[in-house]
């Protein structure tokens, strides 16, 4: 058994293709699933993964690809596809519960095109209190291009306290995102600290803490995630 796989990452804006050759199993899933999530951080529109060059050994191993869109869907929010399996590959992953999740095409060409158009804003950001004001100008002009006037008032209260939270703890600068998939529009900001965002405790004299707690109750999910040298913090609203 092989226990050597390759990831080469090649971005033909604003789709992310990566390309793995080698043997895929239990071994090596885990670099897999490494170079994946690498890819992610750059936030592109779609996320192909090439599996021409790629000898599933272990159909186990192809779970690897459903947990990555699975984390994708959450941030940053893009579609992941698969594309050029072997037959073997392609009978396993239809057999499989990872095409439930993540799409398959006979090239990575029609994968580009299935994966579609992302309608997505974006800013970078200094830790300064102004941030928070720019930040909730950016969600608000998103919703009202979408037409999502629902979303408009909650977005923008939570997009303010992510950012709040990365001017008053990590003091990084920061990317922030407004993406919508619908049925969710999905915020996001990445910052230089790689301190996971945790909420506070309920003490309600406490000095801090309680912005996080609001952005749990206002959205459908939210989470913390690694991000390159930082982290992501990101939230899920419905898209209404």
């Amino acid at each position: 058994m092989s226990s050597r796989i390759t990831c080469e990452v090649r971005t033909t804006a604003p789709v992310a293709v990566v390309r793995l050759a080698g043997a895929l199993h239990l071994g090596t899933m885990r670099s897999v699933h490494r170079a994946l999530s690498d890819a992610l951080v750059d936030q592109p529109e779609a996320l192909v993964v090439d599996l021409a060059e790629v000898s599933v050994e272990d159909r186990l191993a192809l779970s690897v690809f459903a947990a990555t869109a699975r984390r994708a869907e959450e941030w940053p929010a893009v579609p992941v596809v698969l594309c050029a399996p072997s037959p073997v590959a392609a009978r396993w992953l239809a057999e499989s519960t990872t095409c439930r999740v993540v799409p398959v095409t006979a090239d990575c060409a029609e994968a580009a095109r299935l994966a579609g158009a992302t309608l997505r804003m974006r800013a970078r950001l200094e830790p300064v209190a102004e941030a928070c004001r720019r930040a909730r100008e950016l969600v608000t002009d998103a919703c009202a291009r979408w037409n999502l006037p629902n979303a408009a008032g909650p977005a923008a209260l939570v997009l303010s306290e992510l950012v709040g939270n990365v001017v008053r703890h990590a003091g990084t600068p920061m990317h922030v995102t407004v993406t919508l998939r619908r049925p969710y529009l999905h915020l996001a900001v990445v910052d230089g600290s790689d301190a996971q965002a945790r909420p506070g405790g309920t003490d309600l004299h406490a000095e801090g803490g309680r912005g996080l707690m609001l952005v749990r109750e206002l959205t459908q999910r939210w989470g913390s995630v690694p991000a390159g040298q930082g982290k992501a913090v990101w939230a899920m609203l419905p898209a209404t």
